[in-house]
């Protein structure tokens, strides 16, 4: 390689797109907040946060825990804390709430303020299959059989994740075309912004 082949080797610049406020996944559980988030935010380049994890540390409790020790009201009232000082506090990122996260009003607003929602859909069957594999739900525990409690959560949230600013279904598909059509979303409202990004 001559001097100004490696000059321009050096000084290479990769053209990326980002967003430049924090994209917050909202929608019932089983949908692929977790599993769209982690791969969403490593092709944009940023971090990811579950907000389950973060109230989990600050309360030093698992959520399950929480729900049982304090009841919901409590463990709402911690999850728009920490919602709250995520959005505040940390550079743009992916951030997957909790299902029931953005039903909170002051929730709600301060993600309309300070973020980009997605609503991650998906429909009650596909969500009753997934979340079978997982024992720690605590809103699914009730006499309610679990595709009962799925389709009345579903009837009580769907309208109030209809106010995010997209929504994407994830009822077909792996979680990489998922993704693929968050980001085109996103490039289609114009939430992305272009950096050069200095190799």
């Amino acid at each position: 390689m001559n001097d100004t082949s490696k000059a321009s080797a050096d000084n290479a610049v990769e053209i990326v797109a980002r967003p430049d406020r924090t994209i917050v996944l909202v929608g019932m559980m089983g949908v692929g907040k977790s599993t769209v988030g982690k791969r969403l935010a490593h092709r944009l380049g940023v971090s990811f946060i579950d907000a389950d994890n973060e109230i989990e540390k600050a309360a030093g409790l698992t959520v399950p825990e929480i729900f049982e020790k304090y009841g919901e009201p409590h463990f709402r009232d911690g999850e728009r804390r920490v919602i709250a000082r995520l959005l505040r506090d940390q550079p743009a990122h992916v951030l997957a709430a909790g299902g029931g996260a953005f039903n909170d009003p002051e929730t709600r607003q301060l993600i309309a303020e300070r973020a980009i929602s997605v609503w991650l859909s998906a429909n009650v069957d596909v969500l009753a299959g997934r979340v079978t594999k997982r024992s720690n739900r605590p809103m699914l525990e009730g006499g309610d059989g679990v595709l009962d409690r799925l389709q009345t959560l579903s009837a009580e949230r769907d309208p109030i994740y209809g106010m995010a600013d997209m929504q994407i279904d994830t009822s077909e598909g792996n979680p990489e075309d998922s993704v693929n059509r968050v980001i085109a979303a996103l490039g289609e409202k114009g939430l992305m912004k272009v950096f050069e990004n200095r190799q």
